[in-house]
């Protein structure tokens, strides 16, 4: 069984910088994708990035290029979301999700809506 856990959310003033982090296990793919998604009262769901297990291929929404970064440890099999710069439109439920590397080829590596894992969301507030 899959699961995964995101964890690190919290309060930040605009300007600062938080650190996710998705614990993954119960994979069975030889590679797949895993990142995050956000969700704001009253926005859409957005993927935020993503990340791919066998060669590290990052992907970004528009909206957090330059500011986010993201890196896993495989051994841990956890990924890493680094938010640099935090704006008060990023505040969300951050949630963490994954897929084959097939899945998310075919249907796009932000397209988080097609995924079919993802987990409890943490919550990131950030103030002006």
């Amino acid at each position: 069984e899959v699961q995964l856990q995101a964890s690190g959310g919290g309060l930040v003033q605009a300007g600062g910088s938080l650190r996710l982090s998705c614990a993954a296990s119960g994979f069975t793919f030889d590679d797949y994708a895993i990142g995050f998604f956000r969700q704001a009262p009253g926005r859409e769901r957005e993927g935020v990035s993503c990340i791919t297990r066998l060669d590290g291929r990052a992907y970004y929404a528009d909206s957090v290029k330059g500011r986010f970064t993201i890196s896993s440890d495989n051994a841990k099999n956890t990924v890493y979301l680094q938010m640099n710069s935090l704006k008060p439109e990023d505040t969300a439920v951050y949630y963490c999700a994954a897929d084959s590397r097939r899945t998310a080829d075919t249907w796009g590596y932000l397209n988080f809506g097609v995924y079919t894992y993802s987990g409890q969301g943490t919550q990131v507030t950030v103030s002006s």
